[in-house]
C-alpha cells in the first residue's frame, strides 16, 4: 500500500470554501482516475494557525505503479485546476510513504 499525502496551508481568507472544494470536487476527481482507493483529511494540530489552517490529504494507492499512474497522466491537470482556482492561496507539499504493516 502506498501514501501519497499531500500537506497544504490555505490562506485564511479561502479555508471554508477550499474545505468544500476539496471534499466535494478535487478528492472525487483524483479518486475517480482510479489510482486510488480512498482519500483521509487531516487537520494539523499545534501548527500555526494565524494565517490559515494545514491539512494533510493521505491517497491510498494499492501499487506505486498505480501511484506513478497518477503522477505521469493526472497530476499535472490536477494542480493546474487547482492553481486556477485558488491561485497563490495555498501551499502545497508532497511525500510518498510505503505502508508497512
Amino acid at each position: 500500500m502506498i501514501i501519497y499525502n499531500v500537506t497544504i496551508k490555505v490562506d485564511q481568507s479561502i479555508a471554508a470554501n477550499w474545505l468544500t472544494w476539496l471534499q466535494t470536487e478535487h478528492i472525487p476527481e483524483v479518486t475517480g482516475t482510479g489510482c486510488f482507493t480512498k482519500a483521509n483529511i487531516l487537520r494539523l494540530l499545534e501548527v500555526d494557525d494565524a494565517e490559515g489552517p494545514t491539512y494533510a490529504v493521505q491517497y491510498l494507492a494499492e501499487s506505486k505503479a498505480l501511484y506513478n499512474r497518477y503522477i505521469e497522466k493526472h497530476a499535472p491537470e490536477m494542480r493546474r485546476k487547482s492553481f486556477e482556482k485558488w491561485g497563490d492561496r495555498f501551499i502545497a507539499f508532497r511525500s510518498v510513504m510505503e505502508v508497512i504493516n
